[in-house]
């Protein structure tokens, strides 16, 4: 080894730190840490990714050690049973045990991390749990999101502590014994609340301070969103299609479910207002009416390339796709159907960006209505503003905030 400069001592290398990071649900809830993950390496670190199996191939095709933990989230097939569902917390805390062998720190992706706290304490490692949304603080601010099948209003402070109340006991039936049991396995103490337990007092929010400002009052670590980059070029139908006239209605609802006649709602609805339409199919297969020139279907394309080429993005609410048609700057009309999509929803609305629509009775006359608001000039103009505010660097600022965990 050569000398040191000044016959200084030579400098160590410094330690590469790996992050267990656990996520779950769909490609929604498994992009933002892959962003996280790019940017922990991008630091001069590593990352160890448990995800669902479905998107091992993904996680691993970008060079990072993926694990599969929990059930393939993919569209039903037609016509067959669903697929037996097992004990998916005891999944986790076996998953996990396994998994956080060489790690220095644990990321938990959302509030249904269920083993990650655990088996961090047991290895006696950082822990942190983030949530993309702030409607899944427990607060007062907010209510909590909604069961399945119901909708979402904000509530008053006295009523949201009831409704809070009300979640956190439904997550003990449903969570608590089973989490307690695997606790023990691992020779923890038992724990009295699976929800809270699960958030911890310094949750990390992993969402645009613009768009989801964290409830007052919580301690809460807003770190933006975690965005990642996507240098995909459009397929060539599409932008010749988008070459060929006017910026067209972006339609797609992810992994949502969809009443049969909704393709033609919103062609019909785009047609009324004088735009062309670009479907995306997502799982309830959007596909053009007709052979009119006006419509065309895509699959998975680059949405921060599309968004950018748009009038007005109609979407579901997820909050991936919200941030990502803030960030475009265009008018959006959200069309939310669980859990924290009515927060986004409400959002969209309060910040003037855009508005929102009951997929209750969703037809193209409740469309039409919805496209006319959201493509006013001053809903337009201040989409564009707006788009100014939203922040990039949610997981680089996470990144940074894992590596000083481990080393501070």
């Amino acid at each position: 080894m050569a000398a040191a400069p000044d016959g200084a001592r030579p400098r160590e290398k410094e330690k590469t730190m790996r992050v267990l990071v656990s996520s779950a649900g769909t490609r929604g809830d498994v992009q933002p840490v892959l962003a996280l993950a790019l940017e922990v390496r991008r630091l001069g670190h590593d990352a160890r990714l448990c995800v669902p199996p479905n998107f091992v191939e993904w996680v691993a095709g970008h060079g990072f050690d993926a694990v599969p933990m929990g059930v393939e989230m993919r569209r039903p097939a037609p016509g067959q049973p669903p697929a037996p569902v097992p004990d998916l917390i005891t999944d986790q805390f076996d998953t996990l045990a396994a998994a956080v062998k060489g790690c220095d720190a644990v990321l938990g992706a959302n509030a249904h991390q269920y083993a990650a706290r655990s088996v961090a304490e047991r290895a006696g490692l950082p822990y942190v749990t983030a949530v993309y949304a702030p409607v899944a603080l427990p607060s007062p601010e907010l209510a909590p999101p909604p069961s399945p099948g119901e909708t979402w209003e904000p509530g008053r402070p006295g009523d949201n502590e009831r409704r809070w109340a009300a979640t956190t006991a439904a997550w003990n039936a449903r969570a608590l014994e089973r989490v307690n049991h695997n606790r023990a396995r691992l020779g923890l103490a038992e724990i009295g609340d699976v929800l809270r337990h699960n958030v911890t007092d310094r949750p990390w929010l992993a969402a645009d301070a613009t768009l989801g400002p964290a409830p007052a009052g919580l301690d809460v670590v807003q770190t933006g969103a975690w965005l990642l980059r996507d240098p995909a070029p459009l397929p060539a139908e599409l932008a010749a299609f988008l070459d060929a006239g006017d910026p067209p209605v972006y339609v797609g609802f992810g992994s949502m479910p969809l009443p049969p006649d909704t393709s033609r709602a919103v062609v019909e609805a785009a047609r009324a207002n004088g735009r062309r339409v670009v479907l995306a199919r997502g799982w309830a297969d959007l596909a053009p009416v007709d052979d009119g020139p006006d419509c065309v279907s895509v699959g998975d394309v680059n949405q921060q390339a599309l968004f950018a080429r748009v009038a007005v993005a109609v979407h579901h609410g997820g909050a991936g796709t919200t941030v990502a048609a803030a960030r475009a700057g265009v008018p959006q009309v959200v069309v939310p159907m669980f859990s924290d999509q009515f927060y986004w929803a409400s959002r969209v609305v309060a910040l003037g960006v855009g508005t929102s629509a009951s997929l209750a009775g969703l037809h193209a006359g409740t469309l039409n209505a919805a496209l006319h608001e959201a493509l006013l000039p001053g809903v337009e103009a201040t989409a564009g503003a707006t788009a100014w505010d939203v922040t990039t660097d949610g997981a680089t600022a996470a990144a940074r905030l894992l590596v000083a965990a481990v080393s501070g």
